[in-house]
C-alpha cells in the first residue's frame, strides 16, 4: 500500500470531517481515517488469477495520489484460493471456514475497512479495476458512484438480460429514479455512510442491488458511470433462478422498508376501482342486488389500503431521525436527513 499526497478534493473532504456541523450530533460527526481507499474483494473459488488481478488493483492505485489498503475476504473457498492468497504480500486477508456467500464477505470487509473510501469489485477479471481512481475520483460531490455496465457476459444471457431488465425497470419505478446499473458489483461509496446500513445487507448476491437501493431511499446521491464488462475467469456462482428471485424479493422489501406506499397504494386502487366497476355492472344488471364477490373484492381493497397506510406510519416512526450528511448537506450546510 502507498500513502502518498492526497490530492485537493480528499484533503478537502478530510478537513470538513474535522469540523462536524453544530447541528449534528457528536456521534454521527465524520472521522478522519488514514487512508483514503479501502478496497473490498470477496474471493470463493478463484484460484489461477488472484495475483494478477490485485497486481492490476496494486498498479493502478500506486500510479494514483491515492493512499490504499486491500481487504480480501475469502468466503471459504475450496479449490486452494486461499493458500494462494496467503501467499500475496501486502494485503489484509480475512477467512471464513465457510461459505457464507458474497454479501455476507462484502459486510466483512467493509465493517474491516479504514479508508474514507470502500470500493467494492471482483476478482474475476470481469470489471475494468486498473480504473479505480478514477472510480473514486466520479465520487467527489455523491454519496456512491456505480460502474455501469455497457454490455451482458455470462451464461443465458437470453434469460439474464430481460430479467435484469424487469429488475431494474421496477427498482426504477419504486425509487423514482434513473438506475443505468442496478447491481452492478464495481461500485465505490463513502465508509461513514454505509456503516449505518450494513446490518440491512443480504448474504448473497442481491446485496449489490441493497446497497443501490438503501442509498437512494435514504436520500443519498448514486452517481453512476459507462465501464466495459469482460468475460469472466474460471466458473460462474451465479444461479440464473434462485438468485433472479432473490434481487426481485430484495428490491420489492426494501421499498416496503421505506416507501409501502409504491407498493400497497396501485394494488389496493386498482382493486378498488375493480370493485366499483363491478358494483355499477352489478346494479345496472342485478336490478339494484349486490354479489358477493363484489363486496369481497371491495373489503379486498379497504383491507390493502388500510394495511400500506399502516405500514407508511410504521416506516416513518420507526425511521432514524439522525443520518451521516449526504454530500450536497455537506456543501450546503443542511440538516441530516430523517
Amino acid at each position: 500500500m502507498t500513502a502518498g499526497p492526497r490530492p485537493p478534493s480528499l484533503v478537502a473532504y478530510a478537513e470538513a470531517r474535522r469540523r462536524p456541523s453544530p447541528v449534528i450530533p457528536e456521534r454521527l460527526a465524520r472521522v478522519t481515517s488514514e487512508l483514503d481507499v479501502s478496497v473490498v474483494l470477496p474471493v470463493y473459488n478463484e484460484k489461477g488469477h488472484l495475483r494478477q488481478e490485485i497486481d492490476r488493483i496494486r498498479q493502478a492505485l500506486d500510479s494514483s495520489p491515492y493512499s490504499y489498503e486491500i481487504v480480501v475476504v475469502d468466503d471459504g473457498s475450496t479449490d486452494g484460493s486461499v493458500d494462494e492468497l496467503r501467499q500475496i504480500e501486502g494485503i489484509r486477508l480475512i477467512e471464513f471456514t465457510r461459505n457464507r456467500g458474497s454479501g455476507s464477505a462484502r459486510k466483512a470487509g467493509t465493517a474491516a475497512a479504514r479508508g474514507d473510501v470502500v470500493v467494492w469489485t471482483d476478482v474475476d477479471m470481469t470489471y475494468p479495476n486498473d480504473e479505480i481512481p478514477r472510480l473514486v475520483k466520479e465520487l467527489e460531490g455523491h454519496d456512491q458512484v456505480v460502474g455501469a455496465r455497457t454490455t451482458e457476459q455470462g451464461h443465458t444471457k437470453f434469460l439474464r438480460v430481460p430479467a435484469k431488465w424487469l429488475i431494474r425497470k421496477l427498482a426504477q419505478y419504486l425509487t423514482q429514479t434513473h438506475i443505468p446499473d442496478l447491481n452492478s458489483g464495481f461500485r465505490a461509496f463513502r465508509r461513514d455512510v454505509v456503516t449505518q446500513f450494513l446490518h440491512r445487507l443480504p448474504t448473497g448476491f442481491s446485496c449489490v442491488t441493497t446497497m443501490t437501493m438503501t442509498f437512494l431511499a435514504n436520500g443519498y446521491s448514486v452517481n453512476y458511470i459507462d465501464i466495459e464488462y469482460a468475460e469472466r475467469a474460471g466458473s460462474s456462482k451465479f444461479h440464473p433462478w434462485l438468485d433472479t428471485k432473490r434481487y426481485v424479493t430484495q428490491v420489492v422489501r426494501m421499498v416496503l422498508s421505506y416507501e409501502p406506499l409504491r407498493v400497497f397504494f396501485p394494488v389496493g386502487f386498482f382493486l378498488l376501482f375493480a370493485g366499483l366497476g363491478k358494483l355499477a355492472y352489478d346494479w345496472s344488471s342485478r336490478d339494484f342486488s349486490l354479489a358477493a364477490n363484489t363486496l369481497l373484492i371491495l373489503f379486498a381493497a379497504s383491507q390493502v389500503i388500510a394495511i400500506g397506510l399502516l405500514a407508511d406510519l410504521v416506516v416513518h416512526v420507526t425511521r432514524p431521525r439522525e443520518q451521516v450528511p449526504s454530500a450536497a448537506q455537506q456543501e450546503s450546510g443542511g440538516l441530516p436527513s430523517s
